[in-house]
């Protein structure tokens, strides 16, 4: 059986403290594909971020863990909590997975090389069939202000940030596919 995750799609990604951003339809795709998910009835899972850094926008008591409207659970669709980056990592992710004969997962979120990336990754690693829905992912700039070999991190764009995670999930981890190619 296969199941669509909705990896951190939260209001506080919103707050301008993350920088610039690709892919401003990433939510509305999403959108579409829960739609999609829902009329045929198959399993829906949502995973949620609660940071534990002080003053993050998605703290764990800040407005920002909210769901983005456009894809609130609903009918209750499972809700898993965590405080890092893969969704298996302190949830019952896996266990509901096996439990509900799950196999194959469809994912999309925020964001690509964070929390998107590592699930994938873990997904495959645990012997999931994993499809990245990639224009239903965004990415932001690298907002440290250098990088590890401290030069000037602001050069390294959104986009390419975003089609770099792609590239390493791609294959190695999963495939890749638009949105409209899943709901064909």
């Amino acid at each position: 059986m296969r199941a669509l995750i909705l990896i951190d799609i939260q209001t506080g990604f919103d707050d301008p403290v993350w920088g610039a951003r690709n892919n401003p339809d990433a939510e509305a795709n999403a959108a579409r594909l829960l739609g999609h998910w829902r009329d045929s009835s198959c399993p829906v899972l949502h995973i949620r971020h609660l940071s534990c850094e002080p003053g993050s926008p998605l703290a764990h008591d800040c407005a920002g863990i909210a769901f983005k409207p456009e894809v609130a659970p609903q009918g209750g669709e499972p809700v898993f909590d965590k405080s890092v980056n893969s969704g298996f990592i302190g949830t019952r992710l896996e266990p509901h997975l096996r439990d509900h004969a799950i196999s194959d997962l469809v994912i999309c979120g925020l964001t690509t090389p964070h929390c998107v990336s590592t699930t994938c990754r873990m997904a495959a690693n645990l012997g999931f069939g994993v499809t990245l829905v990639h224009d239903a992912c965004a990415a932001f700039a690298a907002n440290a202000q250098t990088d590890w070999q401290g030069a000037d991190a602001t050069s390294m764009n959104p986009q390419a940030i975003h089609d770099s995670a792609v590239s390493h999930l791609h294959g190695e981890f999963g495939t890749a596919r638009r949105t409209i190619d899943l709901m064909a």
